[in-house]
């Protein structure tokens, strides 16, 4: 099992405190492209499910060991709103990473009562840095 739930501005101070923890961002190219990014400096991009079959990637944790991280690096996962990062870092912690967080309410977060999310909770609600390309 990972570590625990953070909130984005969690995220985002470990971020800062610790020059070695990565954020890897599990969501689709897609919502990358149209819906934006977290600009960090250790952003990685590494798809949990692949799009447009949105089946689980079978590879997601050797790409993730491919991009060289130790096993004990402080690695944080985002998706729009914390479900599909949650079952990434459970996957990681099973390949044997040991310091996988999850974080709660993803980039865009929850639902508001309009049936939209972005506004609620999450990374982009929260404040924190992030584009669109």
């Amino acid at each position: 099992m990972y570590r625990g739930d953070i909130s984005p501005a969690e995220a985002f101070d470990r971020l800062k405190k610790n020059a070695s923890a990565v954020l890897i961002d599990v969501r689709t190219q897609p919502e990358w492209t149209f819906v934006g990014v977290p600009q960090v400096e250790r952003l990685m991009r590494v798809s949990w499910q692949v799009y447009p079959q949105m089946e689980v990637n079978a590879n997601f944790a050797k790409d993730v060991e491919a991009m060289g991280l130790s096993k004990d690096t402080e690695i944080l996962c985002l998706c729009r709103s914390g479900a599909r990062s949650a079952s990434a870092a459970t996957a990681l912690a099973k390949a044997g990473f040991g310091n996988c967080w999850n974080v709660s309410q993803g980039f865009e977060g929850d639902k508001n009562a309009d049936g939209r999310r972005g506004s609620t909770n999450g990374w982009k609600a929260a404040g924190l840095p992030w584009a669109q390309s």
